[in-house]
């Protein structure tokens, strides 16, 4: 790969969410601020939403990271489960051991006793799902019932869901509407803005070890804005690619026509086009069909 010829540690545009390159750009750090103003109150469910890329799973973990010793967490990556199940592996993430043999009733009575015995120890419970969209309606609600458990002080149980716009769709339901009301706080995650992407890059070839002058040249990172959206999973894979092609033709910097190189072999990137683009295709295609009836 490219490290050595960029005098790096290690990769700098990994796609995987590793909170040693977090970025805490606008937006991040105000939905994180969110979550812990939100726990510190004792709120029952709180909501984060944003688009494919945005970041949703690494705020999840800086968040998670950031609890104190006041704090049971527990993190279930996909709650794609029906009731049963979910109250099982809520059970292992909190090490608590639950008879696979009880009904729902029992099971339910064993949850609650230990969520107090937590209480008792002085311990806030958080659960955070993650890509909440795809939670089923009666499971959604039977998150809501576990949130009823409460002393005469807080919660026995806060619920953080992360998810795409599909969980606010989920959400409209008139079968949820109970859920939707207790929802007190949440935050809809943004792409990064024009120089948030400028920094964004210089964060993480920093974190990854690089030294050097700029590697990408401004009017390179222009491009990657432009064609990333601002949507920092799209600008990592762009920004990786793009790097490999610099380091092809043994450049020491990443110009624009690198990127669109990237761009133009990153599906979801070379889809977008400026709209002038747009504008000079229907204009060639006028000129074809002119041309074509002189010389028909």
């Amino acid at each position: 790969m490219y490290k050595a010829h960029f005098g790096l540690n290690e990769l700098p545009f990994g796609i995987t969410p590793d909170t040693s390159f977090a970025y805490a750009c606008t937006s991040h750090q105000e939905a994180l601020n969110t979550l812990l103003v939100a726990v510190q109150n004792g709120e029952g469910f709180i909501k984060i939403t944003g688009e494919v890329g945005t970041g949703k799973t690494l705020l999840c973990r800086r968040f998670l990271a950031m609890l104190d010793q006041n704090h049971v967490s527990a993190y279930i990556p996909n709650p794609c489960l029906e009731p049963r199940t979910l109250l099982f592996a809520l059970g292992e993430e909190l090490g608590v051991e639950l008879p696979k043999e009880a009904d729902q009733h029992h099971l339910l009575k064993g949850f609650t006793q230990a969520l107090l015995d937590f209480a008792d120890q002085g311990k806030a419970v958080v659960l955070c799902l993650d890509e909440a969209q795809a939670m089923p309606i009666e499971t959604l609600e039977a998150m809501r019932l576990l949130t009823n458990l409460e002393t005469e002080k807080r919660k026995l149980l806060q619920v953080v869901l992360f998810g795409q716009p599909e969980l606010d769709q989920k959400l409209d339901r008139e079968s949820v509407r109970q859920l939707r009301q207790r929802i007190t706080f949440q935050y809809r995650l943004t792409a990064l803005r024009r120089n948030e992407v400028d920094h964004y890059i210089a964060h993480r070839l920093r974190v990854a070890g690089y030294r050097g002058s700029q590697l990408f040249t401004k009017s390179a990172v222009r491009a990657v804005h432009r064609q990333s959206r601002g949507v920092p999973r799209l600008i990592n894979i762009v920004a990786h690619k793009a790097m490999l092609l610099a380091f092809g033709e043994g450049l020491q910097q990443v110009l624009p026509r690198h990127v669109r190189g990237a761009a133009a072999d990153t599906p979801a990137a070379a889809r977008h086009r400026p709209w002038w683009w747009l504008g000079f295709a229907m204009l060639l295609v006028s000129i074809g069909g002119i041309g074509w009836m002189l010389l028909s």
